[in-house]
């Protein structure tokens, strides 16, 4: 595996979005024992999924022409419970795979073909105040654990 870049701010994450296709987002204490185990399991259940559980980056043509930032920080943010739920250490890796099935919450599960880069913490910060300054209730991080 070769060594991934560290992501240092939302503008940085969005040239990155506008520089490549095919990224996703995947929640992990330990990406390298992830990529040995090839595969996330149903939490649910146990059940092996054929592989990681991720979540698209890519920019979808309904967004229109808003920010990349705000898209970038949006997707940050779905999943931002993930952090605190899994514990110390856990981060957002970004990667690039293929998908090759869904999950249970119907996410992509994909095969990492590369780790680009590890979000750091700033960023979390800084893609937390930017959805606070959206001043919408309605975007909350898809949590269960929360309704």
């Amino acid at each position: 595996m070769s060594r991934p870049s560290v992501v240092t701010s939302l503008k940085e994450l969005a040239s990155l979005l506008d520089e490549r296709r095919g990224l996703f987002i995947r929640w992990s204490r330990d990406l390298e024992k992830d990529e040995a185990e090839g595969c996330s399991r149903d939490s649910l259940t146990g059940a092996a999924l054929p592989g990681l559980s991720a979540n698209p980056l890519d920019v979808e043509d309904w967004w229109g022409d808003r920010p990349v930032r705000l898209w970038a920080a949006r997707r940050l943010h779905d999943y931002s419970h993930l952090r605190r739920e899994r514990g110390p250490g856990v981060r957002a890796w970004v990667l690039s795979g293929r998908e090759v099935g869904r999950g249970p919450d119907n996410e992509p599960l994909i095969r990492c073909d590369e780790a680009v880069a590890i979000v750091d913490d700033a960023v979390m910060e800084e893609a937390e105040e930017l959805i606070d300054s959206q001043g919408s209730d309605a975007w909350g991080p898809l949590d269960r654990e929360s309704h």
